[in-house]
């Protein structure tokens, strides 16, 4: 069992930062997959980015790339989600997600993950 909580959402202005952190629970973090969604009001549950194991290869979807960069920390079992150059249309609530991972994988969609956090309300105002 993996126990997942996000921090670091908030209010910010168009144009302004956030950092996600998504803490984990256990001692195997370094064999998850982890990463990302977003769910904004009205709409369906997005991918965000993603990042294998070891954290040596990363994806992101295209409205965030550039912008966007996934991280890990193994030795503190935590992900995060530097957020740059926010947009009004970032606005949602954002999610992390993992899934135990023999091999350096890259898991783009919700139904590959078995475990989520509570999520982590993210706002941009224009």
């Amino acid at each position: 069992q993996v126990q997942l909580v996000e921090s670091g959402g908030g209010l910010v202005q168009a144009g302004g930062s956030l950092r996600l952190s998504c803490a984990a629970s256990g001692h195997t973090f370094s064999t998850y997959a982890m990463g990302w969604f977003r769910q904004a009001p009205g709409k369906e549950r997005e991918f965000v980015t993603a990042i294998t194991r070891s954290g040596g290869n990363t994806r992101y979807a295209d409205s965030v790339k550039g912008r966007f960069t996934i991280s890990r920390d193994n030795s503190k079992n935590t992900v995060y989600l530097q957020m740059n150059s926010l947009k009004p249309e970032d606005t949602a609530v954002y999610y992390c997600a993992a899934s135990y991972s023999d091999y350096e994988l890259i898991l783009r969609f919700s139904v590959d993950y078995n475990y989520w956090g509570q999520g982590t309300q993210v706002t941009v105002s224009s």
